[in-house]
């Protein structure tokens, strides 16, 4: 599950799930979706990525930030997100597929996490948020 939050100029992502791991697929669900419609994103083409922080917040601007350099390197967008958290280490694959500007009309392109309302934390499911400067 992800969401968009407001803030000023920019955007907050919001993810959510019963692991971590399904918190940061969310929020990087809500990343896509500040560039296109998630459902428009055909996921046929893998990527790896891996990153690793002293703790989950900046694990999650690590995250953030890997998928927004291999959105705009490879000049993709994503759909699906396989991860695994472990002791603050991730290892994702992200499917997704070039971007088609006539199918997918991408609104922004991302610059990148920030530690703005940075928070992930575990009540009664887990919640990884961040505001993506636009």
């Amino acid at each position: 599950m992800w969401e968009h939050f407001a803030h000023g100029s920019d955007i907050g992502i919001r993810g959510r799930g019963a692991s971590l791991d399904e918190a940061f697929a969310g929020a990087a669900c809500a990343l896509t979706a500040v560039v296109t419609e998630v459902d428009s994103v055909v996921p046929s083409v893998p990527v790896a990525i891996h990153c690793e922080a002293r703790d989950d917040e900046l694990l999650l601007v690590d995250w953030i930030d890997a998928l927004i350099y291999e959105m705009a390197t490879r000049h993709m967008v994503f759909r699906r997100f396989d991860v695994q958290i472990e002791d603050h280490r991730l290892t994702a694959t992200a499917w997704g597929e070039p971007v088609d500007i006539l199918r997918h009309h991408p609104a922004v392109e991302p610059k990148g996490a920030t530690m703005t309302a940075l928070l992930v934390r575990r009540d009664v499911s887990w919640l990884a948020q961040t505001v993506v400067d636009v």
